[in-house]
């Protein structure tokens, strides 16, 4: 397991707990991991769930295998492309 950390963003799949199989694997920013592990291995940690263009979804508590997180790129965030709008300068009266 790579050392994980707030900021990090993290891929939760089937090294972490068998109910992540498939596509039910998530990629996650990480807010805080748990201090102590309630069962040898197993943590708590808190995120926000990344859709495919890096956006913020859904925040999410999880209860994962600490040795099944791994680190992943963290993806391109692709902003909503605004139209431009041309303004005509106002004239003072």
């Amino acid at each position: 397991m790579a050392a994980v950390k707030p900021g990090d963003v993290v891929f939760i799949g089937r090294a972490c707990s068998v109910q992540f199989t498939g596509d039910r694997a998530l990629l996650i920013r990480l807010v805080s991991l748990g201090e102590v592990d309630p069962y040898n291995g197993w943590t708590w940690l808190t995120g926000y769930v990344l859709d495919a263009r890096g956006m913020a979804k859904d925040k999410r508590e999880l209860y994962v295998m600490r040795a099944g997180l791994r680190v992943a790129p963290a993806p391109a965030v692709v902003g909503k492309q605004g139209r431009r709008r041309r303004v005509s300068p106002r004239v003072p009266a």
